[in-house]
This record gives C-alpha cells, sequence and structure tokens, in this order.
C-alpha cells in the first residue's frame, strides 16, 4: 500500500488511467482537477512509462488534491476566467474523483469542482463537460433592487430554479408562484415550463429572473402572462431576446444590431 492507506502505486496508475477513457455521457458528473496537483501525482505514481524515474518518492508524494490554483482569491466555488482543458485543469468521471479523494482527501477548506455533461449542438449533437455555469440575478416582484447571484448547469430545470429562488427569500410552500424573464427594456417572459432545461429555454449569462407571488385576492402584481395580442411581440420580451443575443456577439466587432440586420435584411439604418 502506499503512503496514508491508499491503493497501491500500480493500481492506482492502471484504474485512473481506465477512468480517464470513460466516455461523456448527457447527465452524468465529472470534477475538476487542478493540473499541478495531477502531473505531482504521475510523477508520484510512475503513470507516464519515459518518467518513472521518481516513482514512489515521497520528495514528489502529492499530498492533499489542492485546487486552489483553479479558483479565484477569496472565493471556494468561483472558478478563474479562461481556464484551458489538460493545461490547467483535468477532468475525471465520479468514480476516478472518488478514488483519488480515498487515496489522497481533499485539501482542508475546498470544496469539489463538479461539472455536470451536457449536450451541445443544434443539428449535430456531442456531449461536453459545462465547466464555467451559467450565472443568473434572482429577484422577487417586489423588490428588483434587492438581487441576488446564483450559478446554475445548463442542464438545471427552471423548476430547479424555481426551488432556489424560494429558498432564497423563504417563499413558503404552499404559496403560489409564477417565474419571469426581465429583459433590459423592462419587459418580461413568463417561464411557465418547469421541466426546461436553462438551455432549451435560452437564458444567458446575467439574465435577470423575476419570481412574483399571487396575491391573496386570486390575482397576479403582474396581472395575466398571456399576451394581449399575437402581434404583441414586446410582451413576451422576444424583441429583446434578439437585441440582447446579438448586441453581446457583435459588440466586440464594433457593429450595431441594426447595421447587422441591415446587411441582410436591406433594413434602413437610422
Amino acid at each position: 500500500m502506499a503512503e496514508g492507506g491508499a491503493a497501491d502505486l500500480e493500481t492506482q496508475r492502471t484504474d485512473v488511467a481506465a477512468l480517464l477513457k470513460t466516455a461523456l455521457r448527457k447527465g452524468d458528473t465529472w470534477y475538476l482537477v487542478d493540473s499541478r496537483w495531477f502531473k505531482q501525482w504521475k510523477k508520484y505514481v510512475g503513470f507516464d512509462s519515459w518518467d518513472k524515474y521518481q516513482m514512489g518518492d515521497q520528495n514528489v508524494y502529492p499530498g492533499p488534491i489542492d485546487n486552489s490554483g483553479l479558483l479565484k482569491d477569496g472565493d471556494s466555488q468561483s472558478l478563474k476566467e479562461h481556464l484551458i482543458d489538460e493545461l490547467d485543469y483535468i477532468l475525471l468521471p465520479t468514480e476516478g474523483w472518488n478514488r483519488l479523494v480515498s487515496w489522497y482527501t481533499l485539501m482542508e477548506g475546498q470544496e469539489p469542482i463538479a461539472r455536470k455533461v451536457v449536450e451541445q449542438g443544434m443539428f449535430v449533437k456531442h456531449c461536453k463537460v459545462e465547466v464555467y455555469l451559467t450565472e443568473l440575478k434572482l429577484c422577487e416582484n417586489g423588490n428588483m433592487n434587492n438581487v441576488v447571484t446564483r450559478r446554475f448547469s445548463k442542464a438545471d430545470t427552471i423548476d430547479t430554479i424555481e426551488k432556489e429562488i424560494r429558498k432564497i427569500f423563504n417563499i413558503p410552500g404552499e404559496k403560489e408562484t409564477r417565474l419571469w424573464n426581465k429583459y433590459m427594456s423592462n419587459t418580461f417572459e413568463p417561464l411557465n415550463k418547469p421541466d426546461s432545461t436553462i438551455q432549451d429555454a435560452g437564458l444567458y449569462q446575467g439574465q435577470v429572473l423575476v419570481i412574483e407571488q399571487k396575491n391573496e385576492d386570486g390575482t397576479w402584481p403582474r396581472g395575466s402572462s398571456t399576451p394581449k395580442s399575437p402581434g404583441d411581440m414586446r410582451e413576451i420580451g422576444l424583441v429583446d431576446v434578439l437585441e440582447r443575443y446579438y448586441e453581446q456577439r457583435l459588440s466586440k466587432r464594433g457593429f450595431s444590431l441594426l447595421r447587422a440586420l441591415s446587411l441582410y435584411g436591406n433594413l434602413e439604418v437610422l
């Protein structure tokens, strides 16, 4: 057995090597491991055939898993920006992570960095570990200045988000609520499909979600969630969705939304 009651080095080496080849499956959980720690572990167990001269050497013993290099200072869950797979971190499936933790433990004060596998692609689907979560801004209809930020996976459902908002704002379970998208032009879109995922609903980074509680008289503060007429596009915020989507993607190139549309739709730019 290796130090700390871990499995022998050969077992560690072969087990992790096999688990690194695990295929991605939608909904599975994978874990981030700092590449610096992982490289040290590889030296210690002689993972690579060309780098075995320090195998078992206590001078290269990796110690507890340390992911501090991946995290923003003072935040135990927020990742640094622009981290690169295999350069900054290694991804391990749940079984691989659990084995490493059982052998080496996790640095005191740190939490596992767990991420879901999501399906991406409009026409050709492929699976990917969602390393960076979607940050949403949550508030109550009666006090939209009190905004709480939370991070969610694209695989999380609207129902999951609503439960989290209820918990944050201490809304009783028996109280009937509705959830809304709030867009920058002060228009709202009802999120009335609880089984839809964040990805399905088209929610984006920084999106503001508002929870509304039903009045005692059975009415809603925001009134009906159904547009008054089929042509009332702004009632559901569709224009705002398109504006925000294209503004975010075209701003870096110096284009305005209207100018971009004019190239394809012959619109007049005012």
